[in-house]
């Protein structure tokens, strides 16, 4: 399967009486893209407010990030099952606003949801400091269930995302990459003596409020199954989840998922990147067990020499998590993991919930526990009350001055275990 990404570069985001993109700037229509998202009954509010990197604003507390694309040429659209049928994509041509995202937020859904500050110590720890945001607060009818309030702001992002990515169909891209994997048996013969390597990508799917969407289904209703990479850029994988900020894939995360990308880039030069091993995360055992078996079953079928796995939240998805490396490494298929860490704010407490000798090769995206300050700033855009709630936060964590101490696990996309931040650490 062949993708080409047309990566267009926005250097900021403004309103204007028409949504398009000019000399790298784009231009909201903010009345129309309102009427566009009022149209949901279940919301009795929708504003929009921009906000910028360096700005001193806080965002608060954030649902969910996408970021803007458009399907350009090929088969099928964007976040099939919600807003293109579904027919299946990650083939032809599609279109990528770079720089810019659509954030949205409004009052809690659940307590694990997450803050965006745009500048001081908070900035360094989230990548959407650094992009231009369209930030969307959206308010539910009064009397909402939290599950219809979290689908409410789901959809609301992906048509927002969608519409502004319309923008970008018609202009020349800064740069175009192309990403492809052949069929199993063509991508082994073409690439005979380089190391095969497979992604199992773990999706947060743990109870109520703990949902991924693959193809617009619920992956607590799905078993272990093959994804080529490219499907996840065209928007094959949703978050619909309230997992604690630090370590929730967005769906912005998703589309611009580091593990993919980084073994795209590698393929054919130093690996042959055979696919990906597409997972849920379950409760009960047995759950675990069949999901656990399924995988190391489809890596080994895959004839892979590698296997690369990767964590969505922590806790009991740490469970599935060596499981999964147990199993694989049983069959005689090397795996690295990739995961974050809750080791106490002293960083002195057991890292994961499980663990085993297997598991001896393992990224870190830093310690979600560790304290920071968050000075006031200027602006808030949303809600600062559920900082005593929100996970990482605490009785007290707001001040009055506008302040919040918690821990870095309240920011989001501090801690990403697919590696999209900048934090780690190093054994000694």
């Amino acid at each position: 399967m062949r993708l080409e990404l047309g990566n267009i570069r926005i250097e900021d985001v403004k309103f204007g009486s028409k949504t398009e993109v000019k000399n790298h700037t784009l231009y909201v229509n903010k009345e129309e893209l309102i009427t566009l998202l009022s149209e949901d009954e279940r919301l009795a509010s929708v504003s929009i407010e921009l906000a910028h990197p360096g700005e001193s604003i806080r965002i608060m507390p954030v649902k969910d990030v996408i970021e803007p694309r458009v399907k350009v040429d090929g088969p099928g659209g964007l976040f099939p099952g919600f807003i293109s049928k579904l027919d299946q994509v990650g083939s032809g041509r599609t279109h990528v606003l770079k720089g810019t995202a659509v954030v949205t937020a409004g009052q809690v859904v659940g307590f694990q949801e997450g803050i965006i500050d745009m500048t001081g110590p908070g900035a360094d720890y989230t990548p959407f400091a650094h992009t231009h945001n369209i930030v969307i607060v959206a308010d539910p009818v009064e009397g909402l269930k939290q599950h219809a309030h979290e689908a409410a702001l789901r959809n609301l992002g992906l048509k927002a995302a969608t519409y502004i990515g319309e923008a970008g169909k018609n202009v020349e891209p800064d740069e175009i990459k192309t990403y492809e994997v052949l069929p199993l048996f063509e991508n082994a013969a073409k690439y005979p003596n380089l190391p095969k390597v497979v992604y199992v990508y773990m999706l947060q799917s743990q109870g109520l409020l703990h949902d991924t969407y693959y193809y617009g289904i619920d992956v607590k209703q799905m078993v272990p199954t093959l994804m080529y990479p490219t499907e996840v850029m065209d928007g094959a994988i949703i978050s619909g989840n309230c997992v604690s900020a630090c370590d929730k894939n967005t769906t912005y995360h998703h589309l611009n998922s580091p593990v993919i990308y980084d073994l795209m880039e590698k393929h054919g030069k130093e690996i042959c990147f055979l696919g990906c091993v597409v997972t849920n995360e379950n409760v009960t055992l047995g759950d675990k067990q069949r999901s656990s078996n399924m995988v190391a079953k489809l890596v080994e079928f895959l004839g892979a020499d590698g296997a690369i796995i990767s964590e969505e939240g922590f806790g009991n998805p740490d469970a599935d998590l060596i499981m999964n490396c147990v199993k694989v490494e049983k069959k005689g298929i090397k795996t690295v993991l990739v995961t974050d860490e809750y080791a106490g704010r002293d960083g002195a407490s057991q890292s994961l919930a499980d663990a085993d000798q297997l598991a001896n090769a393992v990224v870190t995206a830093g310690n979600a526990n560790e304290v920071i300050y968050l000075p006031p700033m200027e602006k808030l855009i949303g809600y600062a009350q559920p900082a005593d709630i929100i996970a990482g936060g605490f009785d007290g964590s707001l001040q009055p001055d506008g302040s919040i101490t918690v821990e870095i696990q309240a920011i989001t996309g501090a801690t990403n275990e697919l590696g999209y931040n900048k934090m780690t650490a190093r054994g000694y």
